[in-house]
């Protein structure tokens, strides 16, 4: 897959060049590259990320960053099974427990909550750093909104995280789905403060809150693209109609004048 001039592969993170330092120079800056672009696109454009991660993968599988760049490609684009696999082997290959949560998730995408509870549960989950925990967190509490148990989703989303008025890189997300969960059981009231808790965090607009919100304000959102999408076929048509009004106006004048009707006709045309 081609890679844009501007991409050097210098881009990377400093960890994962030094994972990188074991291939030959060339294939290092190859692999590099192609882990820049997955980065760049995973988020807006999640097939191609996934094109070049797989080129990566092809390039250096044995390298335990290029693995977890495929998974997550892989789980951008919804191949959860797939994204399973390089997770579980990256984690073979660094001995963290890092993507644990992401792998749990994965058991969600695959129709197998129960696991994902299951995984929420194991002792791995008290190896990971706070943001870990949470997100851990918010898999567990979408593994029980998957299985119908919503007033359990509510009860595993309390914590003292949630609680906190500290705002941290999660701080969002949890306020959100505490929000959502809320929601889906008819508390609205509730829901909407959370909401409006959730877009208090959100300073990089990575939830849809203020829309949530809004929704539960009856404030209806109108797409100004369709607006000019309805006028133009109302001004087309008021061509038409203006150019048979010339025409009639033409063809019964007195005097006949061919060049009158003519220059009516053009003008028609160009109507």
């Amino acid at each position: 897959m081609p890679i844009p001039e501007d991409v050097t592969g210098d881009e990377i993170d400093k960890d994962v060049r030094q994972e990188l330092q074991s291939l030959p120079k060339t294939l290092a800056e190859d692999v590099a590259k192609n882990l820049v672009m997955v980065a760049r696109l995973i988020d807006e454009e999640p097939e191609r990320a996934y094109g070049y991660s797989r080129v990566a993968l092809r390039l250096a599988s044995r390298v335990a960053a290029v693995r977890e760049a495929a998974g997550f490609a892989a789980y951008a684009t919804q191949k959860y099974s797939e994204a399973l696999a390089e997770f579980r082997a990256a984690r073979r290959m660094t001995g963290t427990v890092d993507l644990w949560p992401m792998m749990a998730d994965c058991e969600r995408g695959l129709g197998r909550p129960e696991k994902a509870l299951d995984m929420a549960g194991a002792p791995e989950v008290q190896k990971l750093d706070k943001a870990g925990q949470v997100e851990m967190r918010l898999v567990a509490a979408g593994a029980r909104r998957d299985m119908d148990q919503l007033d359990a989703a509510i009860v595993t989303l309390q914590s003292p995280e949630l609680a906190s008025s500290s705002v941290q890189p999660w701080t969002a997300r949890l306020r959100y789905a505490y929000a959502d969960a809320l929601l889906a059981v008819g508390r609205e009231s509730e829901a909407r403060e959370w909401f409006a808790k959730a877009v208090e965090a959100d300073r990089d607009g990575s939830t849809d809150a203020s829309d949530r919100l809004a929704e539960l304000d009856g404030v209806e959102f109108v797409d100004a693209l369709d607006e000019d999408e309805a006028e133009v076929p109302a001004e087309a048509a008021a061509e038409p109609a203006k150019a048979d009004a010339d025409t009639s106006e033409s063809a019964g004048a007195n005097d006949g004048d061919t060049e009158s009707a003519a220059t009516a006709e053009d003008d028609g045309d160009k109507d």
